[in-house]
């Protein structure tokens, strides 16, 4: 029934009963336990507490038959008064606790010493009552005679009834501890032989469980190592329908397969030798094609060299023509600029000449001015006659100094014209020579630029052929990886032939059937596997 489990349901099954026997344990134990608690409760609240009362009642009781005897005895009636207020005290706790007592009383020896205490108690009470009434009518001798005669005797026995009452209830404490400590003792051994069947029982289950699951797997581990010794004719039977059996089931599988696997590689280890060999003759092939396009890609890497050499001689020069047009553009530029200067001082000589001009017609016009004055003075000076001849004598020379400044005014502003004339004709000829160096300066730049266009078109052609001499000397260098590799890869392929034999020879270990060992072998492979062993 087991074997048809599997191994996870086994172990539930195993732990659900180890967990079953511990819920048993545990459930005895509790309750065991709880009956000692039940019982130590009701030990607690019953017996132990009307011991505790009685107790209690007695010691008031006993101290109040000490305060009755001082009053009864007592000859200060302050004091007599004193102890009157703890008797009612006393008299008050104790009918609480009689109260209190009364209904614990359970046991017929428990009714029966309540009833002889009531008795006694009844008697003590009207005793006492007694003294103190002849005490307040002041007749000391008979309450002393009362006292000793029938008080005291009753309050001994009073008190001894009180004491049995009390030795009852600790009769009754012990006995019910007697009977806990037996419950104890009981459920100690009733725990001790449940844990030993329960261990018993447990230590069968894991014994079965334990060789429903090793015996399998110790089968398995035999079938595999049969396996690992590459022996592939072991008959494996159907297993279980548990894990060990799926195991055991799996490996079958995977013994079949396994045939099949090493069948089918002894099968392309011949193919391997005959496809290696092809690649081997191919290797070869491409190694002396490789070999003709590396010679044809130095030739060519040399040529381009040479090309490269020439280009930058070129771009070499055109940077030095760049340089000179450059320079000559600068001399153009500094000659349209003085040309420029020039034009603005025959300008300003132009304009000078004019404002001279101006000066000299306001001279003129003051001479032709003065000299009307002086004629006007002449004439003046020949109306006063001889007063007036000194006087025309200045005034023939001031017209004469007038007629000289004239004069000379006139032939200045013939010169100040004709140096117009020649100031402007030089302006003009200064605006064609500064018009004529601008051109030259437009020229130049335009060289300049031109030249600067080529010397970078000679840069970038010479950069394009620098990286097509790189990108030729890579190809070189890579034709040399290339053939470099293809002697690798026939070096590999000859390593592969002695590969696929020594795979031959590995596979050769294992042991198979008749139907699958009838696998055909190349003639080399055979040869090789013959100087191999």
């Amino acid at each position: 029934m087991l074997n048809n489990l599997n191994i996870g349901k086994r172990l539930l099954l195993g732990f659900a009963v180890l967990l079953l026997c511990a819920l048993i344990a545990v459930g005895v134990g509790v309750q065991r336990l709880q009956a000692v608690a039940q019982a130590s409760a009701t030990l607690l609240d019953e017996p132990l507490a009307t011991e505790r009362m009685v107790s209690d009642w007695y010691r008031i009781i006993y101290a109040g038959i000490r305060r009755n005897l001082a009053i009864a005895k007592a000859s200060d009636a302050a004091m007599a008064q004193f102890f009157a207020a703890e008797v009612a005290e006393s008299t008050r706790e104790s009918v609480e606790l009689q109260k209190r007592i009364e209904p614990q009383m359970k046991s017929p020896r428990e009714l029966a010493l309540w009833q002889e205490l009531a008795a006694v108690r009844k008697d003590y009470v009207g005793v006492r009552d007694q003294a103190i009434a002849l005490k307040k009518e002041g007749k000391a001798e008979e309450v002393a005679q009362l006292v000793d005669q029938r008080f005291i005797p009753l309050a001994r026995v009073y008190g001894e009834k009180i004491k049995e009452l009390q030795n009852e209830q600790r009769a009754t404490i012990n006995r019910m501890a007697a009977e806990i400590q037996q419950v104890y003792r009981t459920s100690r051994v009733l725990l001790v032989v449940l844990a030993v069947l329960m261990v018993l029982f447990v230590a069968v289950c894991a014994w079965l469980l334990t060789n429903s699951i090793t015996r399998p797997l110790a089968q398995a581990v035999q079938v595999a190592r049969r396996v690992a010794a590459g022996d592939l004719t072991a008959d494996i039977g159907a297993g279980s329908g548990d894990e060990t059996g799926q195991l055991l089931d799996a490996l079958r599988d995977m013994n079949g397969k396994l045939s099949g696997l090493v069948a089918g590689v002894r099968s392309a280890t011949d193919q391997m030798a005959t496809a290696s060999q092809q690649i081997a003759a191919g290797n070869a092939d491409l190694s002396s094609r490789t070999e003709s396009q590396a010679s044809a890609l130095e030739q060519t890497a040399s040529s381009m060299e040479e090309l490269t050499g020439t280009v930058r001689r070129n771009a070499s020069h055109a940077q030095q023509a760049n340089a000179l047009v450059v320079s000559a553009s600068g001399v153009a530029e500094q000659g349209g600029a003085v040309v420029g200067r020039v034009v603005q001082t025959m300008d300003g000589i132009r304009d000078s000449s004019r404002k001279i001009a101006d000066i000299i017609g306001v001279i003129d016009g003051i001479a032709f001015q003065t000299n009307i004055l002086a004629l006007n003075a002449a004439v003046e000076a020949a109306r006063a006659g001889e007063q007036g001849r000194g006087f025309a004598v200045v005034a023939s020379e001031v017209r004469n100094l007038a007629q000289r400044s004239a004069t000379a005014a006139r032939e200045i502003k013939a010169l100040i014209a004709g140096s117009v004339e020649q100031v402007e004709l030089g302006g003009k000829l200064v605006d064609q020579a500064g018009a004529t160096m601008q051109e030259i300066v437009r020229s130049v730049r335009g060289v300049a630029d031109i030249m600067q266009d080529i010397t970078q078109a000679s840069q970038a052609q010479s950069d394009g052929i620098g990286q097509v001499n790189i990108a030729v000397t890579e190809m070189d260098g890579m034709t040399q990886q290339n053939a470099a590799l293809v002697e690798q890869a026939a070096a590999a392929a000859a390593s592969m032939v002695q590969q696929a034999g020594a795979l031959a020879q590995a596979v050769s270990v294992f042991k198979l059937g008749e139907a699958e060992g009838r696998v055909a072998v190349h003639p080399a492979m055979r040869r090789r596997l013959a100087v191999n062993s």
